[in-house]
């Protein structure tokens, strides 16, 4: 494990902000792994700053002094790219009016990474992986095979295990791809990073743009915090970059920030920031789920007690009621309760003393019941994976939680 002094030192080489754990674990196995040719799978959501590590490893490995070429795999037509990564002879495709080397061979001796690489062509997936395999490939046109002596670092955003259940993706190349990953947190997780980033941000811009720098009220920034970033750092840049041009007061409040954060994302923090004076805030929306759950059971529980009341009652005072009496305790009892009455005690031959004792007995008894927030989770889970016919991705955004949470409580709850 690195030192606090070597990581700060690291963080501030490649520009990286933030004191989480799990960002801080990233950058200790990307220099770990820096020392050998392993292949690296970096995992991580878009705009969370994959693009630093891929560089850490480069240059802490001994390939430093060679060429490092960044290679956004979506951004080039399908068409076009093995021509790109591979390059192609004279004459190979309409336009091939020159041989063209492409990054393998550029970058002989050098680290190649491979960004979005979950979004290539599967015929483009096989020459990865014979790279991979054998440092071979040949050019598109050509039939002469070349080496190449590359170290390949990838990242995606996307679950290449879905990916490959879906045949859009090659299992034997995730595998090799993937000797050592990398998770990199989303924004949302890494707590009081976000503040570190605004202020880091604002006075870069404040810096560009020759003006104060803006700063956040303790409420904003509790806000920041609490917003879930589904665009992370990237969002957050551009977010911070449109405060300090268009705000002239430089005292950021959660009133001004609300003006930069999607409304539906805002209506959906978990907690009331400058509201009312004794309102209620919610750890998370879930919590608002329970709380309207557990008040119906307190009032379904209430009902049943008022009803049990009423059916004793009854019973201790049906000897001195009068018959009309008695018959009218039973319609209005049994019309607002859920008791089972067994009909064939309303046969015509029986006494009304007789039909009034065998109605209580069928009577249900009173039992409170109790529900806890594990078994109103853990239902919850079960009908969003019914719902979803056991998709998993599908299930975690109807319940507005990561699909790494949702695999550990399906763990957790035995619903596997």
């Amino acid at each position: 494990m690195l030192s606090k002094s070597e990581l700060q030192q690291i963080k501030l080489r490649f520009g990286i902000i933030g004191n989480t754990e799990s960002l801080l674990r990233a950058i200790d196995v990307a220099v770990q792994v820096a020392s050998t040719d392993l292949s690296v799978l970096i995992i991580g959501e878009s705009g969370v700053g994959k693009e630093s590590f891929p560089q850490i490893i480069h240059q802490y490995s001994r390939r430093k002094h060679g060429q490092y070429i960044a290679v956004n795999c979506g951004a080039i037509p399908e068409g076009t790219i093995d021509s790109e990564l591979f390059g192609h002879e004279k004459g190979a495709f309409t336009g091939a009016i020159g041989e063209r080397k492409g990054y393998f061979g550029e970058a002989n001796g050098g680290t190649i990474f491979l960004d979005e690489v979950g979004e290539l062509p599967f015929a483009t997936q096989a020459r990865l992986l014979r790279v991979l395999e054998s440092g071979e490939f040949i050019k598109v046109g050509s039939s002469k095979v070349e080496k190449t002596d590359v170290r390949i670092v990838a990242a995606t955003n996307v679950k290449l295990s879905e990916a490959i259940s879906e045949g859009r993706f090659r299992e034997d190349l995730y595998y090799r791809l993937s000797t050592i990953p990398i998770q990199l947190p989303p924004l949302r997780d890494r707590g009081e990073d976000v503040v570190l980033l605004f202020r880091k941000f604002a006075s870069d811009f404040a810096e560009k743009y020759r003006m104060p720098a803006v700063q956040l009220t303790e409420e904003a920034k509790r806000m920041l915090i609490t917003y879930p970033w589904p665009g992370n750092v990237r969002q957050l840049k551009n977010v911070t970059e449109q405060i300090s041009i268009i705000e002239t007061n430089r005292n950021i409040t959660p009133e001004i920030l609300k003006k930069y954060l999607p409304d539906n994302l805002i209506q959906r923090l978990p907690a009331l920031i400058g509201g009312t004076k004794g309102a209620k805030g919610f750890e998370n929306e879930r919590e608002i789920l329970y709380s309207v759950l557990f008040d119906m059971r307190k009032e379904v529980n209430d009902l049943k007690k008022m009803v049990n009341q009423l059916m004793t009652e009854h019973e201790t005072q049906s000897v001195s009621q009068s018959p009309s009496t008695t018959s009218l305790i039973q319609s209005r009892t049994f019309t607002n309760t859920p008791a089972i009455i067994d009909p064939i005690s309303h046969d015509h031959g029986a006494t009304p003393k007789e039909k009034e004792d065998e109605d209580i007995q069928d009577t249900e008894p009173y039992v409170e019941e109790t529900l806890s927030l594990d078994e109103v989770e853990k239902e919850m889970i079960r009908r969003a994976l019914e719902k979803n016919h056991g998709k998993r991705k599908s299930a975690a955004k109807d319940l507005n939680i990561s699909e790494r949470t949702l695999y550990r409580k399906i763990k957790d709850y035995g619903l596997e």
